[in-house]
């Protein structure tokens, strides 16, 4: 067993105990008056061993807050109560605790989805001990990053500067500032373990890891460098235990300030945009053939027809070594950096192509195709009780596919659990292909030939293989 299937990927709802679970601002409070960093130096005496984090503690811990989110439930009675006509389903209410960072003075608190996922009414409540109402203005699951608006009276508020990261370096001290276990505002210190880390968790980025203490509660907190800037929002975990282990990891301050930017800009989730490109990370042996000294980069086996990639002259074959000067070694840590950009900013790609490098510039934009068209089916067909979707490259981003596998045809996005679609064995996520040798190419052909036949013979596509049955 690999050490990661051993570790048990603890997100920080568990660990907060969670039931509940584009545009630009150009006045964000401190999020461009961080000073400069200072010259980093290991101590050199045991004076400086004694030296205190107390001054950046000082700095940040007032805009670390407490966010609560609330919502009520309807508890089942006992069914043999219910045989009597006694029990009445009571309300039940859940709370779930989480951390968060204020980053605006007027009240923009930045938190993990998974501290207000689910939730109904939600309370911020302040190192100081005042306690506001907020309301969520963004939320978004695969950066598991929410933005809420404190409901305030012109008040301004203490807030942390956010830092992008360029300067950031392993070995570099840290702060994690968060309310584990419910106990109350706590600081712990570590160091940064590693910077770029893909290949955790379930979501998208590329996290910092850390070895401060993160424990329940700490979601959502604040991950701060001796120079009191938020370089991070701590995320998960991983641990054996379900308490630190030493391995946490945080949301880049560069990820934030695209949600922040976003939920600024009116819109309730990220816009992503799209590249039109996919490959694999280089292994020694693809390095070796290709020539190359290590293996660097990603080699590019697919490019979308027309898309941005395509657009710039991106060729299946050529390896990917960075973008916008970052670079870039694994398919997660190209679409990280493509999602920190803007739709229809520009993409400057380092190529190497047939051993010679080279510059290309996509200018990347949201995935496009079909509109949705959502149906439910309704009939007498083996299709009766399926709801199904148009797929296109926009449709299988936002519901988290893959856009080159599932780029056209339909898919069956959802079943009502006792109809005749879910009794035939067909399952959401399955692309319907052929109705009777006919190609499907929309919902509404779908449709219009389930409606008009008598005997079905039904193809359909799941987790890449096809399979045909007949009704």
């Amino acid at each position: 067993m690999t050490l990661k299937s051993a570790l048990l990927v603890s997100v920080c709802a568990v660990l907060a105990a969670c039931s509940p679970g584009e545009g630009k601002s150009q006045d964000y409070q401190g999020f461009n008056q961080a000073p400069a960093p200072a010259t980093r130096k290991v101590p050199g005496d045991a004076g400086a061993m004694k030296s205190s984090f107390s001054p950046v503690v000082k700095q940040t811990a007032p805009a670390v807050v407490n966010v609560y989110a609330r919502r009520v439930t309807r508890q089942q009675v006992d069914p043999f109560w219910q045989l009597f006509g006694g029990g009445v389903p009571q309300a039940r209410v859940e709370q779930s605790l989480g951390s968060g960072v204020i980053v605006r003075a007027d009240g923009i608190v930045v938190t993990n989805n998974h501290v207000v996922q689910g939730g109904q009414e939600f309370m911020v409540v302040l190192n100081d001990r005042r306690e506001f109402p907020a309301k969520v203005l963004l939320a978004d699951e695969r950066s598991d990053l929410a933005i809420l608006k404190l409901d305030t009276t012109g008040q301004k508020f203490p807030t942390i500067s956010l830092q992008e990261g360029h300067d950031l370096e392993v070995g570099d001290l840290v702060l994690a500032i968060g309310n584990p276990f419910g106990v109350g505002q706590t600081v712990t210190n570590g160091i940064i373990s590693a910077l770029d880390r893909t290949d955790v968790g379930q979501g998208e980025g590329a996290f910092i890891q850390t070895d401060a203490a993160i424990n329940p509660g700490n979601s959502g907190g604040a991950l701060v460098d001796m120079d009191g800037r938020l370089i991070g929002i701590n995320s998960f975990i991983l641990s054996r235990s379900g308490s630190s282990a030493g391995v946490g990891f945080a949301i880049p301050a560069a990820m934030v300030r695209r949600a922040v930017d976003t939920a600024l800009g009116g819109k309730s989730t990220l816009v992503r945009p799209w590249l039109g490109a996919k490959g694999d990370g280089m292994t020694t042996e693809i390095a070796r053939s290709l020539g190359l000294s290590r293996p660097d980069g990603i080699l590019v086996s697919d490019v979308y027809p027309g898309g941005p990639a395509d657009k710039a002259g991106l060729k299946t074959g050529d390896v990917i070594l960075g973008i916008n000067g970052e670079a870039v070694n694994d398919p997660k840590a190209l679409n990280y950096r493509v999602g920190l950009l803007n739709p229809n900013d520009a993409a400057a790609l380092k190529v190497l192509r047939a051993g010679k490098e080279l510059s290309l510039t996509a200018r990347v934009s949201p995935p496009s195709g079909a509109p949705k068209d959502q149906r439910a089916l309704s009939g007498n067909f083996p299709l009766n009780g399926a709801t199904v979707v148009n797929l296109s490259p926009a449709v299988a981003d936002e519901i988290g596919l893959d856009p080159f596998v599932a780029s056209k045809g339909v898919m069956i996005y959802a079943l009502s659990g006792r109809s005749y679609a879910a009794a035939a064995g067909f399952r959401p996520g399955d692309i319907v292909r052929e109705v009777n040798g006919q190609a499907i190419t929309s919902t509404a052909q779908l449709e219009s030939v389930m409606k008009s036949a008598r005997r079905f013979t039904i193809t359909i596509s799941r987790g890449g293989q096809n399979i045909t049955a007949q009704f």
